[in-house]
């Protein structure tokens, strides 16, 4: 069995929630995903990359997690989104991913552990602490976001606690796209892992965005390209590719992962 994939590239709307959660209904109504499929939205999809906390941050269990909550339940799906939420030390927010189940249960509870210190993310935002795994069609996911695919150190330690599938939620301007695209099929490559990266597109006060949402496989090919306009991208993984290259070519039980 083959797991569905719809990522859904948003031009996100300046600090206006409703108007995103609105788009992004419209966008998954226009070609419904099945049921037991995993949809996946961008890095603060509802607000842009914005370090207003004031406008983006909310209480675990508040209004954006409660859409999340309201399409995993809609489309019995799995889905997979960034909130930030106000719980954070020290005065800072959290910059997080979510998945959730078709029940309305928090699978994982992810926070980016490398805040984009370039664009005063590190000020606003704690840092996370680690990698978290959860279990959706026959695969293991971690979810990780936009700085952190700089970083080869998140996704192996992701790879250690078992992940097969690496979803990046973004929002990676376009002035460093190839960087985008090199390392995705990097993380792949080097984790012999499915990576899903999913990027907004638009513009923003500080940044332009080209999406370039991508599905790569464990061999570092580009399975899906969402081009660079809005649009929901469809792609699928199939469990016993991850599971048959990584038993054939022992790189990661060399490296002492498996």
């Amino acid at each position: 069995m083959t797991l569905a994939i719809h990522a859904v590239q948003l031009d996100s709307v300046w600090e206006n929630k409703a108007s995103n959660f609105t788009r992004v209904h419209a966008l998954l109504a226009a070609s419904p995903p099945a049921p037991g499929s995993l949809i996946v939205l961008s890095e603060m999809f509802a607000t842009g990359f914005s370090c207003q906390v004031g406008v983006t941050a909310e209480a675990e269990g508040a209004e954006t997690e409660n859409f999340l909550q309201s399409l995993a339940a809609a489309y019995q799906c799995c889905v997979v989104g960034g909130v930030v939420t106000s719980d954070g030390g020290g005065g800072k927010a959290r910059n997080q991913a979510l998945a959730i189940s078709p029940g309305g249960e928090v699978l994982a509870r992810y926070t980016k552990m490398q805040p984009f210190s370039l664009g005063g993310e590190s000020e606003v935002h704690e840092r996370g602490g680690a990698p978290v795994v959860f279990d959706w069609g026959g695969l293991k996911i971690a979810p990780l976001i936009c700085y952190d695919l700089r970083f080869p150190e998140p996704a192996r330690e992701a790879v250690r606690l078992g992940a097969e599938v690496l979803i990046y939620i973004a929002a990676w301007p376009v002035k460093r796209y190839q960087h985008w695209i090199t390392l995705l099929q990097a993380r792949a490559i080097e984790n012999q892992a499915y990576v899903i990266g999913v990027n907004r597109c638009g513009q923003e006060p500080q940044f332009s965005y080209n999406g370039r949402s991508l599905v790569v496989d464990p061999h570092g090919i580009i399975i899906a390209d969402a081009g660079e306009r809005e649009q929901v991208l469809h792609s699928s993984l199939d469990p016993g590719v991850v599971h048959d290259w990584r038993a054939m070519f022992p790189a990661l039980r060399d490296a002492g992962l498996l």
